[in-house]
């Protein structure tokens, strides 16, 4: 049985309100649907921890850039209530984009310094709309636990900021990435790629594996680790490498030496499709 769809902020808050007084905690996973097994995942580990789960489908215009996909991002939201209502989820808010953002709406969030690397550069004013949905969905929604994947570790590391920053009373999660059996991270936009890009696509986290391996095995020279994880990625068939970094894993920062938790983070495009991954290293 599919599970209801509500699309207005007082309609949210209504349901929310109704289970507390049930005496339930509130699981949230937001999402901007196109939803996959990484997304059901997501929503099986809020219902293991909360007795009400929210997912929010919100495709957010203020994170994409004017070059970007805004307009062909997949909305599939009849396919979406199937998957969340497979994985447990109670409820699921569907705004449309004048709700979530009035007219005359001129507060954005923004968090400084994580945001200047990695994705940050080549995709400005991302992290401030993901910010700010994000921080107004918690808003709306009220969870006790809200839940991300590590596929996009950026993204998860500037939420933690931010709600630790702004006493935001939420607790952040962060998911283990699921992966096909070949080791591609699950992703809303690897239904872009084409069948020998998607073949292709399985080398991004083989490079990141071999670059675990050599820290595994002592290499603790992180320019020399860049390189090689450069280099690996560089042979994937039709490849454009944007960035193979490897940072502080809290603070993003660079490193010279592996003497420490760092996160090697890669961001690559096949055909035209833009994908991200990490893995951590030096633990």
């Amino acid at each position: 049985m599919l599970i209801p769809v509500v699309t207005t902020i007082q309609e949210i808050r209504a349901a929310v309100a109704d289970a507390r007084r049930c005496g339930k905690t509130v699981g949230f996973v937001p999402t901007m649907g196109a939803l996959h097994e990484g997304h059901a995942a997501l929503v099986r580990a809020a219902h293991a921890r909360s007795g009400f789960v929210v997912v929010s489908i919100f495709v957010n215009p203020t994170q994409f850039g004017p070059n970007e996909d805004f307009g062909k991002y997949p909305r599939t939201l009849a396919t979406d209530q199937q998957v969340c209502a497979d994985a447990g989820a109670d409820l699921i808010f569907a705004p449309i984009p004048t709700e979530m953002y009035p007219e005359a709406s001129v507060t954005f969030v923004e968090v400084s310094g994580l945001t200047d690397v990695l994705c940050g550069p080549a995709r400005p004013g991302h992290f401030r709309g993901v910010c700010t949905v994000v921080l107004k969905l918690f808003n709306i929604v009220g969870p006790d636990v809200a839940h991300f994947g590590a596929k996009d570790y950026q993204q998860a590391r500037i939420v933690r900021q931010m709600v630790r920053d702004l006493n935001v009373p939420v607790e952040v999660r962060v998911e283990p990435t699921v992966r096909e059996a070949d080791g591609l991270a699950l992703s809303s936009r690897n239904r872009y790629l084409n069948a020998d890009h998607r073949a292709a696509a399985a080398g991004i986290y083989r490079a990141l594996q071999a670059t675990q391996s050599r820290a595994t095995t002592g290499e603790r020279d992180v320019v020399r680790l860049e390189a090689m994880l450069h280099t690996d990625l560089a042979t994937i068939p039709g490849v454009r490498v944007e960035y193979a970094r490897i940072l502080d894993a809290d603070t993003l920062r660079p490193l010279t030496q592996l003497d420490r938790p760092a996160v090697a983070a890669v961001a690559v495009s096949l055909g035209g499709t833009r994908l991200i991954d990490n893995v951590i290293i030096g633990q």
